[in-house]
């Protein structure tokens, strides 16, 4: 069996970071990975032994406009390389809406075709109807990261699976190797998102504002010099920092007390959270918006609260009380640390492969 998986943007953001769990465990276990994304940038994607690489030409581009130019051609060359290359018993595995040429190629020559969806927040709106068109029109399977996702972004035509996103073996052994024991009280706060408004990247700066006895890093998934144009007219208050994107993000977590994420659910639905459950194995709780899949994560009252970017009093209040509750606190921490168990590295594994072979999960 051959699997032949497609990515359009390789950078350090959460969806590619889900697609290398499962290319790894893949290869462990006897498949034959193919991989096409785009070429010349690092990412969760780069040098994964066993991969056979194939690359495309795509790049970001801030203009809409020139950023769909480039999603088209970068399109029509992986669907006619994957024309030319594969095989009608290979299956195409695509992971998020974006590459559809995968999934032409896929469907003119008769392969089994995988869509592994992540997002349901695209826009304009058209190219969202486009690209979940052609989910309905080619796939034969389609894997959500959430129960939430699946009853948004329903495709009647094809077999359904959920697969909640899991938290790397590799990465939880290191976050239990540093836990040494639960904060004493809650101090330091951190955000991991892309720089984009509707992450809450405001929301987190005025929160640090209105916690001055606090300490806040945000974690970007951009380049400094982005960073520095994006906050050049902004106030930024002396209790946060602000850093690039990191390829370890091991010495956040571990400074960490509590992860929040602000995304602003009318513009952006967080469809799972994976910086939450990477949180929650160093024994972070989290607070995080009222909808979407990331409140499959987040229990509210347990290991966190569900709490909207939009009433930032309750956010204040919440924190303003752990902080003076140690006691209470602590028991959230415990709790966070003991739900990781429910996002196994094996298990996802597991499930994908005997999606691959059996078509269930």
């Amino acid at each position: 069996m051959r699997i032949i998986a497609t990515h359009l943007l390789n950078d350090f953001s959460g969806s590619p970071k889900v697609l290398k769990q499962l290319l790894n465990g893949w290869i462990k276990n006897g498949l034959t990975v193919d991989l096409h994304t785009c070429r010349d940038k690092e990412g969760f994607l780069s040098d994964i032994t066993g991969v056979n690489y194939y690359s495309f030409n795509y790049k970001w581009a801030a203009s809409p406009f020139i950023r769909l130019v480039n999603l088209v051609f970068s399109q029509l060359s992986l669907c006619l390389h994957i024309l030319k290359t594969s095989k009608k018993d290979d299956i195409i595995y695509i992971n998020t809406v974006l590459p559809f040429g995968a999934a032409l190629a896929g469907k003119i020559k008769g392969n089994r075709i995988i869509y592994h969806i992540h997002e349901t927040s695209i826009k304009p709106a058209l190219l969202k109807s486009f690209l979940f068109g052609m989910v309905k029109w080619c796939a034969t399977d389609v894997v959500y990261v959430s129960n939430y996702l699946a009853k948004q972004e329903p495709v009647s035509n094809a077999f359904t699976h959920i697969l909640h996103n899991a938290i790397e073996d590799d990465f939880l052994a290191k976050a239990n190797n540093s836990i040494t024991e639960e904060s004493t009280r809650l101090k330091n706060i951190l955000m991991v998102c892309s720089l984009k408004e509707y992450k809450g990247v405001y929301e987190f700066i005025t929160l640090a504002s209105r916690l001055p006895h606090h300490s806040f890093k945000l974690v970007l998934n951009a380049s400094q010099y982005d960073i520095d144009e994006f906050f050049r007219n902004t106030h930024l208050p002396s209790n946060l920092k602000l850093y690039e994107t990191q390829s370890n993000v091991h010495p956040f977590y571990k400074w960490a007390d509590l992860v929040v994420n602000l995304s602003q659910p009318a513009a952006w639905i967080e469809t799972f959270g994976l910086t939450i459950i990477e949180g929650m194995a160093y024994g972070n709780p989290a607070i995080v918006p009222p909808i979407g899949g990331v409140t499959e994560v987040i229990t509210e009252g347990v290991n966190g609260y569900q709490l909207s970017s939009k009433n930032l009093d309750d956010i204040v209040n919440k924190i303003a009380a752990w902080s003076e509750d140690k006691m209470n606190f602590q028991t959230f921490q415990k709790e966070a640390k003991k739900s990781i168990t429910q996002f196994n590295e094996h298990a996802f594994v597991s499930k994908s492969i005997q999606l691959l072979t059996t078509n269930k999960i």
